[in-house]
């Protein structure tokens, strides 16, 4: 799938949902000297990330959604259940631990023992970083949403159609 169509689906998922507002995470040079391992580097490295994200931004100015990009460091391993401190990139304390932890792909268990997805709390922990600038009240943001996340199919198989009717659309000169 390339840039363009990515960008799109996104785009009109938010128009479709009036979503007026995405916020990315990023960190600058963020797969630069990257050690994921050879096979991991080979599939991930490639994406081009910086170009997906510059074009929905620029479709986001001409579709009237606010685009916010924020620096997403310590928001994977920090809880947001628990309310950990985000430092930025470089300003981490020397004594900060987050109180909770990844403990298998996909899963996060917070200070007081609650499963929820890693990812959804990443995202939670992204959209807090920028909660005071947009004015947003995360208090509905709580365990059960952070547990279950609802799956958004951005796209789905069309069927190919073999059999149509195409008289309509036959020219005679």
């Amino acid at each position: 799938m390339g840039i363009n169509k990515a960008a799109r689906i996104v785009i009109n998922h938010c128009l479709k949902k009036s979503i007026g507002t995405i916020v990315l995470g990023w960190n600058k040079g963020q797969k630069n000297q990257i050690e994921l391992g050879k096979k991991s580097n080979s599939e991930f490295v490639p994406i081009p990330t910086a170009r997906l994200k510059e074009r929905i931004a620029q479709l986001c100015s001409e579709y009237g959604i606010l685009f916010i990009e924020t620096e997403e460091s310590y928001t994977s391993v920090a809880s947001f259940l628990d309310g950990d401190n985000l430092p930025n990139y470089g300003e981490k304390p020397n004594d900060w631990k987050p109180l909770g932890k990844r403990i298998k792909r996909g899963l996060y268990r917070s200070s007081n023992n609650c499963l929820i997805n890693a990812d959804c709390n990443g995202a939670a922990n992204i959209i807090r970083k920028v909660s005071r600038k947009l004015s947003l009240d995360l208090s509905r943001l709580c365990r059960g949403t952070l547990t279950c996340p609802q799956r958004v199919y951005l796209w789905s198989a069309k069927k190919k159609q073999s059999n149509m009717d195409l008289s309509c659309c036959v020219v005679s000169a």
